[in-house]
């Protein structure tokens, strides 16, 4: 078995591959997958699969591939403010990621049938905002998870401008999914084994494109054996954000430009930044094959883009690495967190300074 791209010795080796074979191509969807460990989200006993471009599942817990959740990412087309409802929400893995690009004023729902699963969600949820390094870098549109069947979810819900479906949707539930969409929302689901987006264009209209060729488990049906009724899900209210929250966003928002304005004044002094540290690179061929693992199946993108044009640019990065010197002179220096320091640094009570730090760890 094969990944569609070569396995990463870590997190930012995997996404330098799946930037290297399209699979993300913004800045947005990258810094997101950048600042949350995959495998934060495995079981320490399987840690050293996770950042091979495969689907992971113990029990009720799953992961899909890197490339399935870039691709995912790339065409949901997020940005800051928007709503987002992930149904089978799983690890809430991909949810996190999609919280950092909405930023604090954006809506992120999650349904998820096992509730095993949603504690798991719920405690690596609170291991990311407690102890990541990349945590203060984003304001965070944290997840709230509900149980239940996502079939079920009750007709008076609010509409969403984003949605994605991590389970495969059979013909006859694509219009209910429809449904859950605002005018000029993205749905992004697997339909007849093609990831499939669709963007709702006005009440009745809407635009298809298929993205890539896949095989999900197919969306669980209801069961109403028992009482013969449906159980309705009713998914979290639209709260508006507290004064107390709101000061806090400014008030980051504020430290995080007055850093950023000493940065650059420094910078204007002639005060060069230390040298960014750059990965070796090594030239991998793009695998086009195609994975089975529990009941999850990618393949080939639908549309490939060559690969053939890109040796001379491939040789030309190489050439400065081969120039580098020892490989202890090529370890980075430990990133600064400049919002922490400068918040510890002011003159406020410690309880205050740990609010405005959301009492993170590091």
């Amino acid at each position: 078995m094969g990944g569609a791209v070569s396995a990463g010795e870590d997190n930012d080796e995997l996404i330098d591959n799946l930037k290297e074979a399209q699979y993300i191509r913004t800045e947005l969807v990258e810094q997101a997958f950048r600042a949350i460990d995959r495998a934060d989200y495995y079981l320490e006993e399987f840690k050293d699969n996770a950042y091979k471009d495969l689907a992971w599942k113990h029990g009720n817990i799953h992961l899909s591939a890197p490339c399935i959740y870039s691709e995912v990412m790339e065409a949901l087309d997020l940005q800051p403010g928007l709503s987002f409802l992930n149904l089978g929400s799983g690890t809430g893995y991909l949810s996190s990621m999609v919280g950092l690009i909405l930023g604090p004023f954006g809506v992120n729902h999650g349904v998820e049938l096992h509730s095993d699963v949603i504690e798991y969600a719920k405690q690596k949820l609170d291991f990311f905002i407690k102890t990541s390094d990349s945590f203060d870098k984003f304001e965070f549109c944290e997840p709230s998870f509900v149980i239940g069947n996502c079939l079920e979810i009750s007709p008076d819900c609010t509409q969403y401008d984003r949605v994605y479906c991590g389970a495969g949707v059979q013909k006859e539930h694509e219009d209910y999914m429809k449904n859950l969409l605002k005018v000029g929302g993205i749905l992004v689901m697997p339909l007849e084994e093609k990831l499939t987006k669709i963007t709702r264009t006005g009440p009745s209209a809407w635009e298809t494109k298929k993205i890539l060729a896949v095989s999900f488990a197919p969306l669980i049906q209801p069961n109403h054996a028992d009482s013969g009724k449906s159980r309705l899900v009713h998914l979290p209210p639209v709260a508006v954000r507290s004064l107390q929250d709101l000061a806090r966003i400014a008030i980051r928002g504020t430290i995080k430009r007055i850093i950023h304005q000493e940065a650059l004044s420094k910078a204007g002094n002639g005060l060069k930044s230390p040298p960014r540290f750059k990965r070796r690179r090594v030239r991998r061929r793009r695998m086009e094959t195609i994975v089975f693992l529990d009941k999850e199946v990618f393949a080939s993108r639908i549309s490939n883009p060559s690969d053939d044009n890109n040796n001379s640019e491939d040789m030309e990065d190489e050439r400065p690495d081969e120039e580098e010197t020892k490989p202890s002179e090529l370890k980075p220096d430990p990133p600064v967190n400049f919002l922490r320091e400068k918040v510890l640094s002011l003159p406020l009570p410690d309880p205050l300074k740990y609010y405005l730090l959301y009492y993170r760890e590091k």
